[in-house]
């Protein structure tokens, strides 16, 4: 695939941000949840697949999302590099199913250099249903999410999505997908890379 930069959006939490590792942590050092992995996150609903109650799922969640930098919250490898990339030729575009934008633009004030950061809009929905407008408002044709749901609900609507392969879309999908961020810099036109990357 040749996909120029400005086409193609991205998930925030699961995509961009390690929002699982953030999770797994806060779980163990926070609530005594020992124990947990990665591959135990079978479920994009936790309280599905792990034993925790449901207000701990929440509160942890809400921590995370509400102050990004206080919970440790850290980019998924690769993430920063190929999004300095795209955007030294295009703006990003980020739309999360977020309450709020504020943490996250404090997150990417964080790990981005600031012509980086000049270059990245960010839309926080409320909701993972609500995207497809936004991405059809965005000019965008390609999408990258996490949420097996969300792609397939985009895939209706003319939108071409990849699925950022995660434990809890494994086998509940048969779209296109991507493994890591080598995969996604790869999808781009190479023409939008600075040369000699």
């Amino acid at each position: 695939m040749n996909i120029a930069a400005h086409e193609i959006g991205f998930d925030f939490d699961g995509v961009i941000a390690d929002t699982a590792e953030a999770f797994i942590r806060i779980a163990c050092s926070e609530y005594g949840y020992s124990g947990l992995t990665l591959e135990k996150i079978t479920h994009f609903e936790l309280e599905n697949c792990l034993s925790i109650p449901r207000e701990v799922v929440e509160q942890i969640f809400t921590d995370i999302l509400t102050d990004s930098l206080a919970t440790a919250l850290q980019p998924m490898p690769g993430a920063v590099e190929c999004l300095e990339q795209f955007t030294a030729f295009s703006d990003v575009t980020i739309i999360t199913a977020r309450p709020i934008s504020r943490p996250v633009f404090d997150w990417l004030d964080r790990f981005f250099t600031g012509s980086t950061r000049e270059n990245i809009r960010v839309v926080a929905t409320g909701d993972h249903n609500d995207k497809v407008r936004y991405i059809h408002e965005h000019g965008l044709k390609y999408f990258i999410d996490d949420r097996a749901e969300t792609c397939i609900q985009l895939a209706r609507e003319a939108i071409t999505p990849y699925v950022f392969t995660q434990p809890w879309n494994r086998d509940r999908h048969n779209l296109q997908t991507v493994a890591d961020w080598n995969e996604i810099r790869a999808l781009v036109t190479p023409s939008l890379i600075p040369s000699g990357e």
